[in-house]
């Protein structure tokens, strides 16, 4: 199957995002909930939702991450990072419907 130049540079920049995000993660030891998400293998926009989810069962369970400002689009937002055994104990208690969610929920409670 040939693939087009597009669908190439799609998946170059998919790689590229996981890989930065991975290395951000270990390099720092805490991230935000999209950011593990997107180390995990997804994509920015899934991984948004998988991260309000989490933000949810997080509210829940009272696991508190670092508190943070993020910078983004000229703005100043309030934001907390987690750490990779927070990340894995928010993973467990999630609850994916979709097949690449939960793909990705299994890697992110194996990744403590």
């Amino acid at each position: 199957m040939i693939q087009s130049n597009r669908t190439r540079r799609a998946t170059l920049r998919q790689r590229r995002q996981q890989t930065n995000a991975q290395s951000r993660i270990r390099k720092n030891g805490r991230a935000s909930l999209a950011t593990h998400a997107i180390a995990a293998g997804l994509t920015p926009s899934q991984a948004r939702s998988v991260a309000g989810s989490l933000r949810k069962a997080a509210a829940k369970l009272g696991i508190d991450g670092q508190a943070c400002t993020v910078f983004k689009a000229g703005r100043a937002r309030h934001g907390y990072r987690y750490t990779r055994s927070q990340v894995a104990i928010l993973a467990a208690t999630y609850k994916p419907r979709k097949p690449a969610y939960k793909v990705a929920a299994a890697r992110l409670a194996l990744a403590a």
